[in-house]
């Protein structure tokens, strides 16, 4: 069976490989790398690949939650009451429960991706300057994107980029996911330095990056409009 792949070149030195939640895998491979490497490697990683497209948990469809009054949402570890009623107010109120009028139902995906986005760029992006001030890192940017398929990433330009829903996630987890982006700016590929990299600033950061594992599909949650 053939793997289609798409090859994302750099100035690195060994192959890495990547499956996104849409199943599509990319291979970063070297600059001025030969085609014929790139298939031997695939081949190595046949395997590898198979198991991880056959993960119900990584590609497991996203829920739908229901627009009425004792819904649930996450933020920041934790799950927080919807009140949905006749309120007068527009958009969001948060005070210990999620407060929306119902003439909001059409909306509410859109203004819980706002809500989510402001919250991310005060909190995200401070922990991110504390972070890399402890790791002694500088980065050129940090922000908050529409990350479809990743929880954060770290260009070439050493851009920081986090994808808002981590906003959802446990402070641990937004930690470890924070911390993972600025090691990169030390060791470019996970090699075991870049791991001990990380647990010397985040000694447990294995508990978070299994609750990403196994959770991380619940930050994708939306809510039906129709």
């Amino acid at each position: 069976m053939d793997i289609n792949f798409k090859v994302k070149y750099s100035n690195r030195r060994t192959f890495g490989l990547v499956i996104d939640r849409d199943k599509t895998i990319y291979v970063n491979a070297p600059n001025g790398v030969k085609k014929e490497k790139i298939n031997n490697f695939i081949d190595k990683k046949r395997s590898w690949i198979y198991h991880k497209l056959n993960n119900k948990q990584k590609f497991r469809d996203i829920s739908e939650k229901e627009f009425v009054s004792g819904s649930s949402i996450l933020y920041m570890g934790r799950n927080y009451n919807l009140d949905v009623n006749t309120y007068k107010h527009d958009g969001i109120k948060f005070n210990g429960k999620f407060l929306l009028s119902t003439k909001e139902k059409n909306n509410v995906n859109h203004l819980f991706k706002e809500w989510f986005i402001q919250k991310a760029n005060e909190k995200i992006i401070f922990l991110v300057e504390e972070n890399a001030k402890k790791l002694g890192v500088n980065y050129n940017l940090a922000g908050i994107k529409e990350l479809k398929y990743r929880w954060g990433s770290c260009t070439p330009k050493n851009n920081i980029y986090f994808n808002w829903r981590l906003i959802k996630a446990p402070l641990s987890v937004i930690n470890y996911v924070i911390m993972h982006e600025l090691t990169h700016l030390i060791e470019p590929n996970h090699t075991k330095r870049f791991w001990s990299i990380i647990k010397s600033q985040q000694p447990n950061y294995e508990k978070a990056k299994y609750w990403l594992k196994e959770n991380g599909q619940i930050l994708e949650d939306t809510f039906k409009t129709i």
